[in-house]
């Protein structure tokens, strides 16, 4: 196998595997069952036919030498391989043949495994011949052919079948593998950066007088979590929370923003550009911060030192514009996906752009990227 699995996954690989081929085995037997039979009838009705036409042309030499005082050339019948025959009298008396036996005149027709066996009485009585007894010699090789044939057809397809069934329970199982591995990577990620805010709290808290560098390190560390905190109940539980729909003052949430992202500006040495004017819109107030940490604090993040951020908001546009690393061509159009990092350098899991894409498409708000690698990236968002 290809591809490791778990236990539990293993063990569904199989057993799907062992129904597909189980059901497959039955319904091939029957299959083959009934194919075998049919043959069988086939080969059966055939050899009878031909043993008929046999016999009728020795029947009708038999009355045309007697008739014409003829000699019968039994000898073209005593030598041919592919059956047996011989010649009785009235009394049912052999006369001559290659064929003996105790045969029971009253049938017509004998049919076992063994042989095929056709008395035939319509000489009645020329050359003084009134029974012809006839038994195919094929009937057994045939047969035991054609179970031959059954068998390595079994084989041929069940193999067939065998490959295809593990292709496709390996092909079931694929993306449920792919989502317990990336779902494995999330949590470590997740474990990760909350590990970095928490231990930036724990270690600020050391000592009884704490400075004002460390309450705004406590204070940053908080918000990170908090901001974690809000990305993941937004994925997992954002369906499901009510929401209230007002028309707020969007410019005005941006600049109360700005303020809390304060510590990692400065951090960073970057100037913010704000060009905004008012503009209302009906939205949830939880949800536009979301949109908006999201993109500023990417901004932020893959920014350089003593970088630029414009943001600007006019005309129902608003555009979030950084000089940070930028996005190749090629993989602006996975950053939407969920759980997609375009790069380890400033951690992360991968949800921040898939919530804003997720709330673009909730509030029928355009979003379209522009990004040059290396030199910045450009959000603009049409309400």
């Amino acid at each position: 196998m290809d591809i490791d699995l778990t236990n539990s996954e293993k063990k569904s690989f199989f057993s799907f595997l062992g129904l597909y081929l189980g059901s497959s085995f039955i319904l091939m037997l029957i299959a083959l069952f009934f194919y075998y039979q049919n043959e069988k009838t086939l080969y059966i009705d055939l050899a009878k036919s031909n043993m008929q036409n046999i016999i009728s042309k020795a029947s009708n030499e038999i009355i045309v030498s007697h008739m014409l005082n003829g000699i019968f050339n039994k000898e073209s019948y005593l030598n041919n391989q592919e059956y047996k025959i011989s010649f009785y009298d009235k009394d049912k008396n052999f006369l001559f043949g290659n064929l003996e036996g105790d045969f029971s005149f009253e049938q017509n027709f004998y049919n076992d495994e063994e042989k095929l066996i056709i008395i035939d009485s319509s000489t009645v009585g020329h050359l003084g011949i009134w029974y012809i007894v006839l038994k195919d010699n094929s009937l057994k090789e045939k047969i035991s052919n054609l179970k031959l044939n059954i068998v390595l057809i079994f084989f041929i397809f069940y193999s067939i079948i065998t490959l295809i069934g593990w292709s496709l329970a390996k092909m079931f199982l694929r993306p449920i593998k792919n989502e317990r591995e990336r779902l494995n990577n999330f949590i470590k990620d997740t474990t990760h950066e909350l590990n970095t805010p928490i231990s930036a709290i724990i270690m600020s808290c050391e000592g009884d007088n704490l400075t004002q560098k460390q309450l705004n390190r406590i204070k940053f560390s908080a918000k990170r979590v908090s901001e974690i905190y809000k990305d993941l109940t937004y994925i997992f539980l954002g369906n499901i929370e009510k929401k209230s729909f007002d028309k707020i003052d969007l410019s005005k949430i941006i600049k109360q923003e700005i303020i809390s992202f304060e510590p990692m500006i400065a951090r960073k040495k970057l100037k913010i550009d704000l060009q905004l004017e008012e503009f209302f819109y009906e939205i949830s107030k939880d949800d536009f911060i979301r949109l908006f940490n999201n993109l500023f604090s990417n901004a932020i993040k893959y920014n350089k030192i003593d970088g630029n951020i414009d943001i600007i908001f006019k005309n129902r546009e608003l555009i979030i514009k950084d000089t940070g690393i930028g996005v190749s061509k090629d993989k602006i159009k996975d950053i939407f996906n969920r759980y997609y990092r375009g790069t380890n350098q400033s951690g992360g899991f991968g949800l921040g752009l898939n919530i804003v894409n997720m709330i673009c498409k909730t509030y029928n708000i355009k979003i379209d990227v522009e990004s040059i690698e290396y030199n910045g990236t450009k959000f603009i968002l049409n309400f």
